[in-house]
């Protein structure tokens, strides 16, 4: 169920000029497209808009006139200097409706020690029922030893989801740091064991 409702208005005015003018008012150009409809252009309150595009996979309610659609942000344009949102795309979707996603990788817990981790891959691609879309995977690395990782389809998922990466695909890699990293890895254990002695001293 969304929680996510944004006020809509239609919009008429096409081309830069009026989609700059729509930003001054404090409003975003949005396109509605999905299930074979027209694509409905639209815009949306800029500040809300902006708060609810935070979530990640986030399942809105567009309100125009009389009438409400369900619906997720398929892309986002945003200004490449101020990162402000000039444009977004939104897929129209219906409860019952499996979609792909994009979930991010998360990784939690530490590696053995005088090791380092490298995440392969950013996101995973699962398909999940677009009214309860997941917005990231917690993968664990606690423990892994140098040249051991986990692959996609070692994650649990949330239930109902679905992976569609390649489940050999290796998500996150642990391995022993080479060069400035290992010295920078090997002064901090020094300095470690440095206040462990200091503190056995004192005591």
């Amino acid at each position: 169920m969304s929680d996510i409702k944004l006020a809509a208005e239609a919009r008429t005015e096409f081309g830069k000029g009026a989609a700059r003018r729509i930003r001054r008012e404090n409003k975003i150009p949005a396109v509605l497209y999905g299930h074979g409809t027209d694509p409905l252009h639209i815009t949306l309150p800029g500040h809300q808009t902006m708060l609810a595009t935070r979530h990640s996979n986030a399942l809105f309610t567009i309100e125009l006139d009389d009438k409400s659609e369900m619906a997720v942000i398929k892309d986002i344009q945003r200004d490449a200097v101020r990162g402000t949102i000039e444009h977004i795309d939104l897929l129209l979707v219906k409860r019952g409706e499996k979609i792909a996603v994009d979930v991010t990788v998360n990784v939690v817990g530490e590696s053995a020690p005088g090791t380092i981790h490298f995440v392969e891959a950013q996101t995973l691609s699962v398909e999940a029922l677009a009214t309860n879309l997941p917005e990231s995977v917690d993968v664990s690395i606690e423990g892994l030893e140098a040249g051991q990782h986990v692959t996609a389809g070692e994650i649990a998922l949330p239930e109902g989801a679905t992976l569609l990466t390649d489940p050999d695909a290796a998500v996150v890699a642990v391995a022993e740091p080479r060069g400035e990293v290992a010295e920078e890895a090997e002064e901090g254990e020094a300095a470690e064991e440095t206040a462990e002695a200091a503190e056995s001293t004192e005591g």
